[in-house]
Parts: structure tokens; sequence; C-alpha cells
């Protein structure tokens, strides 16, 4: 299964009485760990996998692409993409390999379904980052 992205549900009557919007996405797998992500304009959380936890991901705000690939050693595997901005949600199921890429200043919600500390090893890097490794 590769990404997809969770359809929220609304109660019109929240849009309806003129104070805004209430929007509602009701995951699948029980959500034990959340953390707030900021990226910079045209950087790039490396294409990685989580081997022991599915990865939600609600971004808040600016825009960027999550991309992903089957086969990173095959040039002839092609990469797929979401176009994400605010309010997009998505879900990543362990093992399946990501990046995000910031177009503009990108700020999203990474919710775990395993808290990361207890993961051995929690993320596994793909692409060499140029530094240490992010924790995404």
């Amino acid at each position: 299964m590769k990404i997809e992205v969770l359809k929220p549900s609304c109660n019109l009557d929240t849009i309806r009485d003129g104070r805004g919007g209430i929007f509602t996405w009701v995951p699948p797998d029980p959500i034990l760990e959340f953390n707030m992500l900021h990226m910079h304009p045209g950087k790039v959380r490396g294409l990685h996998y989580h081997p022991h936890f599915v990865e939600y991901l609600l971004f808040v705000e600016g825009e960027g692409v999550l991309v992903t690939k089957d086969d990173p050693d095959d040039p002839k595997c092609p990469e797929e993409f979401i176009h994400v901005a605010r309010g997009v949600c998505t879900r990543t199921p362990s093992g399946v390999m990501h990046a995000v890429h910031a177009i503009s200043s990108l700020t999203f919600i990474a919710m775990l379904t395993k808290p990361w500390d207890e993961c051995d090893p929690p993320l596994v890097q793909v692409e060499p980052l140029p530094h240490t490794l992010e924790r995404v």
C-alpha cells in the first residue's frame, strides 16, 4: 500500500454559523505520538522509511511535495508525488519510502502509531543526508 490522502468530514453547520469550519479526520490506526515540524523553503527531509509505525502528516502551513519511490536504486522506477498544502492529511504505511520537499516555509504535524523512542530504528535513511540524521 502506498501513501494515501485522507479526506476530512465536515459538519456544514460549523461553516454556516459564520465562525469558520471544523474539519475532522478519523485515522484507522491509534496515534501514540505527534510532533510539529518546520521546514525552510527548498529543504528536503530525504528519502527514508519507518519500519515500526504508520505516519500521518497533517500540513498546516505552506506548500510542498511528498514524494515516494518503490526502488531508489532503479532509475526506471518512477517517483510518485502528492502536492501538499494547508489542510492536506496523508497516511504513510510502515516501510513505504518517502521524502518531504518544502516549496515554501512548510509546517506540518507528524502523528505516529508508535512512540519514536520505542523504535529501533525509528527511521531508515535511504538517501544519505549531507550532515546528521534528521528526525522525521
